[in-house]
């Protein structure tokens, strides 16, 4: 199992840390390193910004946001990155939900969003193939376009710039079962959300079946402590967020999670505390025993032995949220 360094995005404004965390996990061998993206910074120029000052660790998105850019853009983005950095990009990409992609980005969240995901990444791989003119007579994406209002003098394009490798990995987030198995079937790879090492059938039964060379990187928070219910609240903090407050009451894709992971009164519950206001209250309701199985929080040993189930089950990459330089040497000495 490798180990990945996850920043995720900025908050008030951009983090004095982020690049002295990447430069110190390249120097302890992690694999890779990885930016996201909501709605404030994006996930491609801090990225850029740390590929100039490292030279071997992987670049990944996890994730870029679908709705953020056309799919051709998107391709580009990561095209121009993978030559600047020598061929070191991962591209993650998650189509985000209802909230986010109509209340930032203006767009329509789309009926069909496994049909919408398939299209996208489609075409992502037609551009880094690089095999002919971009085609795609997609519901969601078609190129040329071929809309009502479009002029008709749209012409296929192939891209003037030869991508560095047609086989730039290319992972989703995924969370629902029926998603999770499309993203088995066209990605190299997936980026789990609240992975529980000792429960992978809840996102369905294609965990069971993953092909050879298939990635499996979720992200987890990781903190050495010898607290660890005041290590737990980082990680309360975030579900709290997520699951209170990235969706509607009525559809949040978070919630819907927690609550098959067995958790849906609970989940309930963060979203009516933090949908009134009652943010605190909602950050206390996450229960413990959710928080703590899905991160690595506590003293040495015990994330030592925890670590042995992630080892155990089918994770290629544990991609960790460790805001300190310690938790990190710690993870890569006992990931040795």
């Amino acid at each position: 199992m490798r180990l990945g360094l996850a920043l995720g995005y900025w908050g008030r404004g951009p983090s004095a840390d982020h690049v002295p965390l990447a430069k110190e996990a390249e120097r302890l061998g992690y694999h890779s390193v990885w930016t996201a993206e909501s709605w404030g910074s994006d996930a491609f120029t801090p990225l850029t910004w740390i590929a100039a000052q490292t030279s071997t660790i992987r670049l990944g998105t996890a994730v870029a946001q679908m709705a953020a850019r056309s799919p051709t853009t998107t391709a580009m983005h990561a095209l121009t990155l993978d030559h600047l950095s020598g061929g070191r990009v991962m591209l993650g990409l998650g189509l985000s939900g209802p909230q986010v992609v109509e209340g930032w980005y203006g767009r329509p969240f789309p009926k069909s969003p496994l049909t919408a995901t398939r299209e996208y990444v489609d075409v992502v791989r037609q551009v880094l193939r690089r095999e002919g003119p971009v085609e795609s007579e997609g519901r969601f994406h078609s190129h040329p376009y071929r809309g009502p209002d479009g002029t008709g003098l749209g012409k296929p394009l192939k891209p003037i710039t030869h991508p560095l490798r047609a086989d730039l990995p290319v992972l989703l987030g995924a969370e629902g079962p029926k998603n999770v198995a499309q993203t088995v079937r066209i990605a190299d790879g997936w980026l789990p959300l609240y992975w529980a090492p000792s429960r992978p059938e809840v996102y369905g039964p294609a965990v069971a079946e993953l092909p050879e060379g298939f990635l499996v990187a979720p992200m987890a928070q990781v903190k050495v402590c010898d607290d660890v219910a005041a290590g737990l609240l980082p990680v309360k903090a975030m579900l709290g967020f997520y699951i209170g407050g990235m969706g509607h009451a009525a559809r949040n894709f978070h919630a819907d999670l927690m609550a098959r992971m067995g958790y849906e009164a609970d989940a309930r519950r963060i979203q009516e505390l933090f949908l009134a206001g009652r943010r605190e209250e909602a950050v206390l309701a996450v229960p413990d025993a959710f928080a703590d199985e899905i991160s690595l929080v506590g003293p040495r040993e015990r994330i030592a032995e925890r670590l042995e189930l992630w080892r155990k089950g089918p994770v290629t990459d544990l991609l960790a949220l460790a805001p300190d330089p310690h938790t990190l040497r710690v993870l890569a000495e006992l990931n040795s």
